[in-house]
């Protein structure tokens, strides 16, 4: 790293199938929306020769966010692996959205690699998101590079961002974050910013001059060695306290000279065991320049400090009914266990499956086993099926480039796998095996939809079971008691692109409704009700006549039946029948036609006749006489309230715990937690979180999360069941 010279790109640019583990390496790269991931991966594809001078594939398209949807939207929506070839490394490069109601691509794209670059840009910072996406990495330990973009901008600073990123990102050890570069800037424009042009090599004390579109290597002057001084002490500094051996920090502290060999050697392993986060620069090329700025030296940290698959912990898998089992990882003659890291839909070729092979080799017409379990709660059913596999290929762009097998580390595409989700596992037909879904964060945003015509609502059903089948981040609801279809979103613009392709992908077109929460009735006293149901019209009558009282129980008693009849007034065969005809009659509700609950109904008394009395006679009885009830008794609207835990910036605690208030919420308590920030324990009104997830998010700049879970249903305040009914009444 920053000692080699490249005057050539590393590969032809179309990359193919891996041929062992140690020549692969899957990187995805992490960031706020707009710090420059795409381009960045453009000019990586570029200066490794997969791209031309206009930044374009053959078909002149983008090689990453070519979807139409993403054109629109100005915004990478989805995950897109974009590989390139350098040095005889295939590199798997995962770019994802940077916007937070995508994180589910995200962790697709987590799950897939092996070390993650996160992009940070000089004129924007390292916002709140991406420093948890941070600790999510070093909670697993995964390995991490900083790559500092848009130098280009006004009043950017590297120097200041480096100081910025070991703030954020070096927790207990700051010197784990250091630059392995620094920037050169030319000549001064008029507005008085000095452009960045190359940079200085910490380590090999080399410049690499980028101004002429080509990456040149030259030796810097006296003048230049004494400004990277300092900075290149703290590097080795920093790489030696991380060396494996404990004598060398000992040794330099002595005086002795550390051979650079040696220093890039112990700054590669530090890199690869995660212990150590280089930070650098990198622009994309200059309209008809071959090479982007720093791009060399990102492929080379790549390939020669990023791990292999084969350093990677192998995942846990079980049998499908459980059983655990040891992986050996990443060897390609082992049994296969590959997984689902997204399922996308293409109008000519059908799903498309992109895999990440764990262990094993999958090949083009291959039978697997298909296993999906763990994800009901998001309306994906467990699974267990035989598919076979069709064409396997590498994406560029909208290209689809054809292999024939890919091994265990590599990624590919898989076509036509029509049952198979997204955290499906695939494994051999003869020895099925299942990897444990990772985690994704709960949809938390309702999208109350009905189909816009009858033709759509033919196509419904089938378009939400695709969507949800492609992205395990939505939950479809089928809600039986406010009869509405609910499809659950991670945000506004998640419900936005979900929208758009149930119309584009599956000719849907759907009109959003509000929402509605699932309310109760109770009775607010205790009330006394005669259902009377006698009909004689010539032939077989109808005769019931029964007598209730009703009073109101604890929360969460349901409905309860007593039977206190003497005397033989109401036969014992029809008791069963009065209780249907209430419970069926609580269920449809008794005011506002909503389920009753919370209740004890008491027969007391009745009539029956020797010839016309009959089942059916004394359910109608039954749901008359808690209607006449009903009508006796005040009637309390009743609201489901939920437990809301926040996970906040201590910074945010009082804005947080006041909106709360005002939703009608009642703080249970606070909790401090690690990383400096609070969890908020709360109880909450249903009604007032519809949109929670949004506000939140403005609330906090996106630094919050927040969980929620359904705790009771409680009396509404007087005022807004009033405003109900009068809407009720309104829509009647």
């Amino acid at each position: 790293m920053g000692d080699k010279a490249h005057t050539r790109p590393g590969a032809a640019g179309r990359a193919t199938a891996a041929d062992h583990p140690t020549s692969v390496r899957n990187v995805v790269l992490v960031g706020h929306s707009g710090s420059g991931k795409t381009t960045l991966v453009e000019a990586l594809a570029q200066t490794a020769g997969a791209l031309n001078r206009a930044g374009r594939v053959e078909d002149g398209g983008c090689v990453s966010d070519y979807d139409e949807m993403e054109h629109r939207q100005q915004r990478s929506v989805q995950l897109s692996l974009v590989p390139v070839e350098w040095d005889g490394i295939k590199i798997n490069l995962l770019d994802t959205p940077g916007y937070a109601d995508f994180v589910g691509e995200l962790r697709a794209g987590l799950r897939a690699a092996d070390a993650a670059l996160f992009v940070v840009s000089a004129s924007d910072g390292v916002d709140g998101s991406t420093r948890m996406v941070w600790e999510e990495c070093a909670a697993v330990g995964m390995p991490r590079a900083i790559v500092i973009t848009h130098l280009e901008a006004a009043r950017a600073d590297f120097e200041e961002m480096t100081r910025i990123c070991a703030e954020a990102f070096g927790g207990d050890d700051p010197d784990a974050v250091l630059p392995l570069y620094l920037p050169l800037h030319g000549p001064q424009a008029p507005d008085g910013h000095a452009p960045v042009t190359g940079l200085i090599g910490l380590l090999s004390q080399k410049l690499f001059d980028y101004a002429s579109g080509e990456r040149e290597e030259s030796e810097p002057g006296q003048e230049q060695l004494p400004l990277i001084d300092e900075a290149r002490s703290m590097l080795i500094e920093g790489i030696i306290s991380e060396s494996e051996d404990e004598t060398l920090m000992e040794r330099y502290l002595g005086g002795e000279q550390v051979d650079v060999k040696t220093l890039i050697e112990d700054l590669e392993r530090a890199v690869a065991r995660g212990v150590f986060f280089p930070v650098l620069a990198a622009a994309p090329a200059a309209e008809g320049a071959r090479q982007g700025l720093g791009t060399v030296e990102l492929l080379e940290l790549i390939t020669r400090g990023f791990p292999t698959p084969l350093e990677r912990e192998a995942p846990r898998v079980t049998t499908p009914d459980g059983a655990p089992r040891e992986l050996r990882m990443c060897d390609p003659d082992e049994s296969l266990v590959a997984e689902v890291v997204k399922t996308s839909s293409d109008p000519y070729v059908g799903r498309i499956s992109l895999v990440r092979v764990f262990s094993g080799t999958l090949r083009a017409d291959q039978t697997v086993h298909v296993s999906g379990h763990g994800l009901a709660d998001r309306g994906h059913e467990d699974h267990d099926v035989d598919e076979r596999i069709g064409a396997l290929s590498t994406p560029f762009g909208k290209q689809q480039r054809p292999v024939s097998h890919v091994i265990a580390g590599d990624l590919a595409c898989v076509a036509k796998l029509s049952r198979a989700e997204t955290g499906d596992t695939l494994s051999a037909k003869d020895d099925p095996l299942l990897m444990a879904p990772w985690e994704m964060p709960d949809p938390l945003l309702p999208l109350a939809i009905q189909a816009h015509s009858k033709p759509d609502e033919d196509k419904l059903s089938q378009g939400l079971t695709r969507l949800v089948a492609e992205d395990p981040t939505m939950r479809l609801e089928q809600n039986q008691d406010t009869r509405q279809v609910v499809l659950w979103c991670l945000g506004e613009a998640h419900a936005d692109v979900a929208l758009e392709r149930l119309r584009s992908r599956y000719g849907v077109q759907v009109d959003v409704v509000p929402h509605r929460v699932s309310l109760r009735e109770t009775f607010g006293d205790r009330a006394a009700g005669r259902g009377r149901h006698v009909k004689q019209s010539g032939g077989h009558g109808q005769y019931a006549i029964c007598e209730i009282e009703v009073e109101p129980l604890p929360g969460g008693s349901g409905v309860e039946f007593v039977d206190e009849v003497v005397g033989g007034a109401v036969p014992r065969q029809f008791i069963p029948s009065v209780e249907k005809g209430v419970r069926a009659q609580a269920a449809k509700g008794v005011a506002a036609g909503h389920p009753l609950i919370d209740v004890r109904v008491t027969l007391r008394d009745g009539k029956a006749h020797s010839v016309d009395s009959s089942d059916a006679a004394f359910q109608t009885a039954g749901a008359l006489a808690l209607r006449e009830a009903a009508a006796q008794a005040r009637i309390h609207l009743l609201e489901p309230v939920a437990e809301v835990s926040v996970l906040v910036g201590d910074d945010y605690v009082g804005a947080v715990m006041s909106d709360l208030s005002g939703r009608r919420g009642k703080v249970l308590g606070t909790e401090q937690t690690s990383g400096g920030r609070t969890l908020i324990r709360a109880e909450v009104p249903e009604m007032e979180i519809g949109r929670y997830a949004v506000d939140l998010r403005s609330l906090t700049h996106g630094t919050a999360r927040f969980g929620r879970r359904y705790a009771r249903h409680e009396p509404m305040p007087p005022q807004i069941a009033e405003r109900l009914r009068e809407e009720l009444r309104a829509a009647s």
